[in-house]
């Protein structure tokens, strides 16, 4: 009877070791490293790597680009990544996610949202508005605008459909 009590009490001590990970060999970023040219333990980051602080070309984010077809199908593409899971493929704010209970956002064919400016998108989706979260650092300036147009595009069709409100 008395095995049964000290076996899992021995398993349980044989698992308390310090942890070997911390103790490993390592380089600290900016330490001397013999192995690497430069002798520093910091690696180059690799081309095109673009930092999350990185700031936004006011270009970009200020001048709408001219409307091209292929410019319209990647704001779709995108509005279906980025938009559709709460607004809908449609933009009636029928959503996935609101069908598991969070907020409806507005349609994007209100009389109100077909009148707004294309800026107006632009900054929602930079900055967010009301329970919307920005988008701006996953979602690059080109690609707002590139939503804007598609959304228009969308209003567009779905007043053909007779979708309007």
């Amino acid at each position: 009877m008395r095995w049964r009590v000290l076996f899992p009490a021995l398993l349980l001590l044989a698992g308390c070791q310090e942890q070997e990970m911390a103790k490993q060999p390592k380089l600290k970023t900016y330490a001397f490293a013999e192995a690497f040219a430069g002798h520093s333990a910091a690696r180059p980051l690799p081309e095109g790597v673009v930092a999350r602080s990185d700031p936004v070309d006011p270009q970009q984010a200020l001048a709408p680009p001219k409307p091209t077809l292929a410019l319209v199908q990647r704001g779709r593409e995108r509005f279906e990544i980025f938009c559709a899971p709460c607004h809908g493929y449609a933009g009636y704010g029928d959503g996935m996610i609101v069908e598991r209970g969070f907020p409806q956002p507005p349609s994007f064919h209100s009389s109100r949202l077909r009148a707004t400016s294309a800026q107006h998108i632009f900054d929602v989706i930079t900055h967010g508005y009301g329970v919307m979260y920005s988008y701006g650092d996953r979602v690059p300036p080109q690609d707002r605008w590139a939503i804007a147009l598609y959304l228009r595009a969308l209003q567009v069709s779905q007043m053909q459909k007779g979708g309007g409100q």
